[in-house]
């Protein structure tokens, strides 16, 4: 199996599905495509991503030639043919739990990705403290958040979301980088679960490599002109 991502620092969508692998052992090949302005016709990145998959984005499975795209429908698949690893809860009900977590989190909290995109490098914590006085809706979708983890927390007693980690984790690994970058208002039961989910093997790993990219994107980069 290959598996394409984008850029390690920025890439949220492709941390999940590297994360989850990474986590329970599952082995691919990881092809980096690295992000340029997708948006000009000379784009290296969309020339290259169009050429496996339709969407012209990442992640992409690909599997015997099979291109798998969106980061759901790559975890089901992953679900399905690794059934000895517990990606998702083993109980019916709380995998169906689990699955609505990640849905949401899927098509929503749009003002938390458009004004605290990630950036595992950096640290913004006046950006923050900015945007959490200024953007209301941003306010709004980290108290969604908060109470999100907080409840699955107290239900399954943790460390993670379901007890041990899973694809609900790794799913939500990088609303944690947004958190840790942006000094965001949590309370110490989340922070500790950040800190849990931080120090997980296929995170931790993820976020060695994203600060040894060296890289700064300045169309990734809404605060800053340049590394500091």
């Amino acid at each position: 199996m290959q598996l394409y991502i984008g850029n390690k620092n920025y890439s949220s969508w492709s941390m999940r599905p590297w994360v989850l692998m990474r986590h329970f052992g599952i082995a691919f090949d990881e092809v980096m495509v690295r992000f340029d302005d997708h948006m000009s016709p000379a784009s290296r990145f969309r020339r290259t991503m169009l050429e496996v998959n339709p969407a012209g984005r990442v992640p992409v499975l690909v599997e015997d030639g099979f291109a798998i795209w969106d980061t759901l429908a790559i975890v089901e698949r992953l679900a399905e043919k690794f059934s000895e690893h517990a990606l998702w809860p083993p109980d019916a009900k709380q995998r169906a739990r689990a699955r609505s977590l990640c849905a949401e989190m899927h098509a929503g909290f749009a003002a938390l990705r458009s004004h605290c995109p990630m950036n595992i490098e950096a640290s913004l914590p006046e950006i923050g403290a900015r945007v959490m006085r200024e953007q209301a809706n941003v306010a709004s979708d980290l108290a969604r958040i908060v109470e999100m983890w907080s409840g699955q927390l107290d239900s399954s007693g943790g460390p993670f979301l379901f007890g041990n980690f899973c694809a609900a984790d790794a799913y939500f690994a990088p609303v944690c980088a947004r958190v840790r970058t942006y000094a965001l208002p949590v309370p110490e039961p989340v922070i500790a679960y950040i800190d849990r989910v931080w120090r997980s093997p296929g995170v931790a790993a993820w976020v060695a490599e994203a600060l040894q990219e060296k890289e700064f994107l300045d169309f990734e980069e809404p605060y800053r002109k340049d590394r500091v």
